[in-house]
């Protein structure tokens, strides 16, 4: 079986070491560092999680080291784990879950032929409907991204890309939840105003937008084809798409998601 580390428990790192539990994973086999000392006790507690005392500690005999911890310390921690990576027999694989850090930058930080995988998550994967990118390193073989990509659909669906593609992914899915929880508060807003209760009103936007999104999961589905199907001539939902053509929507997405890719490359440098 293999072992896991994962450096961090925080949100991102709770989610990965639950999925991987409620999946089959002997919680034995997972051990957890992180500088919140008390989030590791329970985590211990909840979880049957084997608590380290720190990151080289819980690296130590681990096949697979998960960083999820914040980018201003990614080379801190690496440079911590480094002599529990020599000391393993074998070619543990590092995972980098940290935005911007680039690979050239976790390899000064790594023993030489480390196999180092970068993976740009996202929240939904606090409910097992996350979705991950991954990237190789030039040491990293396709059995080493094969595993990681196992762990990873433990709590979503993964999606293999070039390391030069992760700050698009980082636009797109990586901070898309926060664009589409911007937009559920916009049309509650507006719920509220056409005289709807609050509640009422985000129930129905977060149930429309969840079954919209099921659809378009299907194969072969298509988001104009599939508005084109709800937009009867003249209709009620032929006026509200023209309105929000008018104000500005595909512009504002754009925008959005340029900016998003441009403080993402920002990061890494």
């Amino acid at each position: 079986m293999t072992k896991i580390a994962v450096i961090g428990g925080g949100k991102i790192g709770t989610a990965l070491i639950s999925g991987l539990i409620e999946s089959g994973n002997p919680a034995a086999d997972i051990s957890v560092a992180d500088t919140y000392r008390p989030q590791v006790e329970k985590l211990a507690e909840e979880l049957g999680i084997t608590p380290g005392d720190n990151p080289a500690d819980a690296a130590q005999g681990a096949d697979v080291v998960v960083i999820c911890v914040k980018p201003d310390v990614v080379a801190t921690v690496l440079d911590e784990i480094t002599p529990s990576l020599e000391a393993h027999e074998g070619e543990p694989v590092v995972v980098s879950m940290a935005a911007g850090i680039t690979i050239d930058a976790i390899d000064e930080h790594v023993p030489g032929g480390t196999p180092v995988i970068r993976v740009m998550p996202n929240t939904p994967m606090l409910v097992g409907r996350g979705v991950s990118a991954i990237a190789p390193g030039r040491f990293a073989s396709e059995d080493d991204m094969d595993l990681v990509a196992s762990l990873l659909e433990k709590v979503g669906i993964v999606e293999r890309v070039k390391e030069s593609q992760l700050d698009a992914v980082t636009a797109m899915s990586g901070s898309g939840p926060a664009y589409f929880f911007q937009y559920i508060e916009a049309m509650s807003d507006a719920g509220v105003f056409l005289g709807l209760p609050r509640d009422q009103a985000q129930r129905l936007a977060s149930a429309t937008m969840a079954g919209a999104a099921e659809m378009l999961m299907q194969e072969g589905a298509d988001p104009t084809q599939l508005r084109v199907n709800v937009s009867s001539p003249g209709g009620t939902t032929a006026a509200g798409t023209r309105a929000l053509e008018e104000a500005g929507i595909r512009t504002a997405v754009y925008r959005g998601l340029q900016a998003t890719h441009d403080r993402s490359v920002e990061l890494g440098k």
